[in-house]
């Protein structure tokens, strides 16, 4: 109810509908208070009921699921194996090809016919007598120039390498 000015009269509580108008279908549900919400529960209230099997240790206690892993822990190791086995051979074969037979004589023309002596074995194959034999100032260079690369290749990025390499060109060196 509102007074003359426009305002709720005090003591009605908002309502205009008394007897049994407040039976009618529309005005029922004004007055109907709405349910509570139901009460959240706290974190405390939540992690009351967790236990191992919620997080999946007792899986095992079925006797379902350790048979299908030991088949599928055999599948992966096999698959494994034959991964590694592939690799190796192909890495073996790789190193075959690779390698150079050390035994193997290169026929390179030397200038200084004195220093070589060549002589004809029983089955034609040339036989050097006198082999350069590098001296201990080039042995020690070969050295410190392959530590030198182990040591960009171990610490060095690909483009630092790159671009140093660029360098040189541009040099070059």
């Amino acid at each position: 109810m509102l007074d003359h000015e426009g305002k709720e009269v005090p003591g009605n509580r908002g309502y205009k509908y008394f007897g049994a108008a407040r039976d009618l279908p529309g005005v029922r549900e004004l007055f109907e208070t709405d349910p509570t919400p139901a009460q959240r529960k706290t974190r405390g209230e939540l992690m009351k009921d967790v236990d191992a099997e919620y997080y999946g240790y007792r899986d095992e206690d079925d006797g379902v699921l350790l048979p299908l892993e030991a088949e599928y822990e055999r599948k992966a190791v096999s698959e494994a194996v034959q991964k590694w086995r592939t690799e190796k051979e192909s890495r073996v074969q790789q190193e075959e090809e690779e390698e150079e037979s050390i035994y193997t004589v290169h026929n390179e023309e030397v200038e200084d016919e004195e220093n070589r002596e060549e002589t004809e074995g029983e089955e034609g194959v040339g036989f050097i007598a006198h082999v350069p034999v590098p001296s201990q100032k080039e042995v020690e260079e070969a050295l410190v120039r392959r530590k030198k690369m182990e040591l960009l290749q171990r610490y060095a990025s690909e483009t630092l390498q790159a671009q140093s390499q660029e360098a040189r060109t541009l040099l070059g060196l």
